[in-house]
């Protein structure tokens, strides 16, 4: 039977991901807009971002915070542009955005001595192969396959080398030991559903003293420059941003983490994201010719749930179609190298009872298809 009552909010992307719950652009604070964001008043909301966020992660004394360009992208690339060149460097990779971090490192900086661990979707790479002394790149969540670090113990508390982690769909849903973490790297619009095009850079005091003794040997584009004249430009850790942001976007971010001050905080955040996934488990054991594509429970991502069907790519193409038609889900394919399937957004911004709602529909669009499901 064709479910009656639809999801209230069809946005399950895996980024942009959904708004949250309740959001209206009249409720912006928009004095900003058309002002530079080198006056006063940009500087001072500029500064508030920084200020929520670390007051939200709860992050270490000394752990800097700065809003850059190009998105969790941009962030990445200035943190290897800049970090990386004086020891050997460990990759660990297990999706599309991993293995892209290794071949930045490879072809583009071209280093000398670059190790890469990699695994294929639905599966983690062996960590215990982590060398101290080297640095070390890896995501947090592999927004691309569902997978995600059930912690960070493989990393040693007496490591010489840095460790640069992109946690661009981890931030704000996942716990981050912080202190095995040197950079970390995100963008707004992933797990708060803020506006895209901005990046957030993390550093540690690690970080901070690699960056103000070491100079790397390639030309350094203004865009990713951290220091200059030997020191960190405090100013980017400030709300004096290397570029010209969107007031628009750092507004719409502000919002995002009053919103969750007002849940409850990063505690409460987490939660939700894990009681989202917890309904999409349920569904999971309910219905064989569903699965999740990561392989070991404890690796499933609460945040960029990535699921395989017991379908071809084309039925499952057609069944995206449907759900789309029926405007009962937006954007919830596999990642375009991933293999065949669906990819549901399941952070803080999504509400449970529209995932409910959505895999009633799920059910009756797959019978319809592949007449699989006789339990609907």
């Amino acid at each position: 039977m064709k479910p009656l009552l639809k999801p209230q909010c069809p946005n399950f992307s895996s980024g942009p991901c959904a708004k949250r719950p309740g959001y209206q652009l009249s409720e912006l604070e928009l004095h900003t807009l058309g002002r530079s964001h080198r006056s006063q008043v940009g500087r001072a909301q500029l500064a508030e971002a920084i200020r929520l966020t670390e007051q939200i992660l709860n992050l270490p004394p000394g752990y800097k915070v700065g809003i850059v360009p190009g998105s969790d992208t941009g962030a990445m690339e200035m943190a290897m542009w800049s970090l990386l060149g004086p020891k050997p460097v460990d990759v660990f990779s297990w999706e599309s955005f991993g293995k892209g971090w290794f071949l930045d490192v490879s072809e583009q900086l071209k280093l000398a001595e670059v190790y890469h661990f990699h695994s294929d979707y639905g599966l983690l790479p062996d960590f215990s192969q982590a060398d101290p002394e080297h640095d070390c790149i890896f995501t947090w969540n592999g927004t691309t396959s569902g997978v995600a670090l059930a912690n960070a113990d493989w990393i040693s508390s007496q490591r010489s080398g840095l460790t640069l982690c992109d946690a661009t769909s981890a931030v704000f849903a996942m716990p981050l030991d912080w202190q095995k973490l040197d950079v970390v790297t995100y963008s707004w619009q992933k797990v708060l559903g803020g506006e895209g095009a901005h990046g957030v850079i993390i550093l540690s005091p690690r970080a901070v003293e690699r960056l103000e003794n070491y100079q790397p040997s390639w030309p350094m584009p203004k865009i990713f420059r951290l220091t200059q004249g030997g020191k960190l430009i405090e100013g980017i850790f400030k709300g004096e941003t290397i570029n010209t942001p969107s007031m628009l976007c750092v507004a719409d971010y502000i919002d995002a983490l009053r919103w969750l001050e007002s849940l409850g905080g990063l505690s409460a955040s987490i939660e939700k994201s894990r009681q989202n996934l917890h309904q999409i488990s349920q569904f999971v054991s309910a219905h064989p010719w569903i699965a999740f594509l990561a392989q070991q429970p404890e690796t499933i991502s609460n945040t960029s749930v990535c699921l395989t069907l017991q379908a071809t790519a084309e039925q499952v193409d057609t069944i995206i179609g449907l759900l789309e038609q029926q405007q009962v889900a937006y954007d919830i394919g596999a990642y375009r190298d991933a293999p065949a399937g669906l990819r549901i957004w399941c952070g803080a911004t999504v509400e449970q009872e529209d995932l409910r709602r959505l895999l009633l529909w799920l059910s009756w669009a797959y019978q319809k298809v592949c007449g699989g499901d006789k339990r609907v």
